[in-house]
C-alpha cells in the first residue's frame, strides 16, 4: 500500500451491499457508503450512594442519515446539539445505545472487535483539539506511523519513515520534521500531523469533529483547502462537524441540521443556504454575516435557550423555541423527517 493514490483511482464499493432501507435520508439510488438508521446514544447520570441510574443524557435521539461514496455531509447545529456524539457512534468511539451503523455493507454496530479492528483502517477521525489529541510524549514520526505498525502495513523500520515523511509532505508539512514533538509546532501545523495521521492507513471515510474550530480563521481556510485538495486526490469522504456555518457551505455536498439530538433538516449546501425549510435552519442562517453590507438580511432572535438534554420536550424539541409553533400538534406529536422535495427532507409539521 502506498501512502498516496492517484485522483482516478476510484475505489469500487464492496459486494453484498443491499438497497437503501426506507427512513433513511439519501441523494442516490445508489447503495451508499456510510448508513446511518435511527442512531440513538443516551449517557447515564448516577446518582446515590450505591450509584444507581436516577437519569440520562439524551444526547442523540434516533439519527438517520446515509453517505454516498465521495460525498462530504457536513453536521451542524448548536454546542451540545449531539454532532461529536453522533460522529463517535458511527466508528463506535462511543458505544451507541440503540440503532443502526452500515459501512460499506457491513455493520459496525454489530461488529466484533476484531472486525472493528478491520474497519477501523477504512474509517478514521480527525480530532477538535490539534494539541490534545496528539500525544506530547511521541515524536511526530511516530504519532503519524503509529497506524502503520499497528495494522502492519509496513515490513521495515525504513519502509515506516519513508511513508510518514511522505505523509508529512502531502499535507504541507516537511519530512524532516518527523523527528519533533507536538509542542514545537503552531496549532494549524498540529492539526496538519493530525490529517497525516488519519491518512495513513489509507481510509475511505474520515469523520472530521470540529476540526477547524480551534484555528485562527486565515489557518481554518488552509486546513479546509486542504482537506479539499485531499478528497479530490485520495477519493475521501467526509462527515464534516462543525458549527460555522459559512465553512460547512464551502466544503459540504450535503448539510444535516441538527437540534437537541435529532436532524431537523437535510439537503444539498446549496437548497439548505438558498432555501432553508425548518424555523430553526433559518434562524440559525439568519445570523451568519453577510460581507456585503448593501444586502440587508432580517435577523430571526430565537427566544429562549435550548432545553436540557436530560429532559427534552415532548413531541417536536423546537417547539419551545419556535415562532410558527401550534399547540396541541408541536408540543405534542414527535414530527418525522420527510422529503418535501428531491433530496429536501424536514422534520417540522407545518414545512413538511
Amino acid at each position: 500500500m502506498s501512502p498516496a493514490r492517484p485522483p482516478e483511482g476510484a475505489r469500487s464499493l464492496p459486494e453484498g451491499q443491499g438497497r437503501r432501507p426506507e427512513g433513511v435520508p439519501s441523494n442516490s439510488a445508489a447503495a451508499p457508503l456510510l448508513e446511518v438508521k435511527n442512531l440513538v446514544k443516551h449517557f447515564p447520570i448516577k446518582g446515590g450512594l450505591l450509584s444507581r441510574t436516577v437519569d440520562k443524557v439524551h444526547a442523540v435521539d434516533g439519527v438517520s442519515f446515509s453517505l454516498q461514496e465521495g460525498e462530504t455531509l457536513g453536521l451542524v447545529g448548536e454546542s451540545g446539539c449531539g454532532k461529536s456524539t453522533t460522529g463517535r457512534c458511527i466508528l463506535r468511539l462511543i458505544e451507541p445505545t440503540a440503532g443502526e451503523v452500515t459501512f460499506g455493507g457491513r455493520s459496525v454496530t454489530r461488529a466484533s472487535k476484531e472486525e472493528l479492528r478491520a474497519l477501523a483502517r477504512q474509517m478514521q477521525i480527525i480530532f477538535q483539539d490539534p494539541f490534545a489529541s496528539l500525544n506530547p510524549r511521541m515524536t511526530v514520526g511516530a504519532i503519524v506511523g503509529e497506524g502503520l505498525v499497528i495494522h502492519g502495513l509496513a515490513n521495515s523500520a525504513a519502509e515506516i519513515e519513508a511513508r510518514v515523511a511522505k505523509l508529512l509532505e502531502t499535507v504541507g508539512l516537511s519530512a524532516d520534521q518527523m523527528r519533533r514533538y507536538p509542542h514545537e509546532f503552531s496549532g494549524g501545523q498540529r492539526q496538519r500531523i493530525g490529517i497525516a495521521r488519519a491518512l495513513a492507513v489509507d481510509p475511505t471515510l474520515v469523520v472530521c469533529d470540529e476540526a477547524v474550530s480551534a484555528l485562527d480563521v486565515s489557518i481554518q481556510a488552509q486546513v479546509i483547502n486542504l482537506l479539499q485538495d485531499l478528497q479530490q486526490q485520495f477519493g475521501l469522504t467526509y462527515v464534516f462537524i462543525a458549527h460555522d456555518l459559512s465553512v460547512v457551505e464551502h466544503i459540504s455536498t450535503r448539510v444535516a441540521v441538527m437540534y437537541l439530538g435529532r436532524i431537523v433538516e437535510l439537503a444539498s449546501a446549496h437548497d439548505i443556504y438558498a432555501n432553508p425549510r425548518h424555523p430553526y435552519t433559518e434562524a440559525l442562517l439568519s445570523a451568519v454575516p453577510i460581507p456585503d453590507p448593501t444586502l440587508n438580511r432580517q435577523r430571526i432572535r430565537l427566544q429562549g435557550d435550548v432545553p436540557s438534554p436530560i429532559k427534552p420536550p415532548p413531541g417536536c424539541h423546537f417547539h419551545t423555541r419556535c415562532p410558527i409553533a401550534q399547540k396541541g400538534l408541536c408540543d405534542v406529536q414527535k414530527p418525522e423527517l420527510k422529503a418535501i422535495s428531491e433530496g429536501h427532507w424536514v422534520s417540522c409539521h407545518l414545512r413538511a
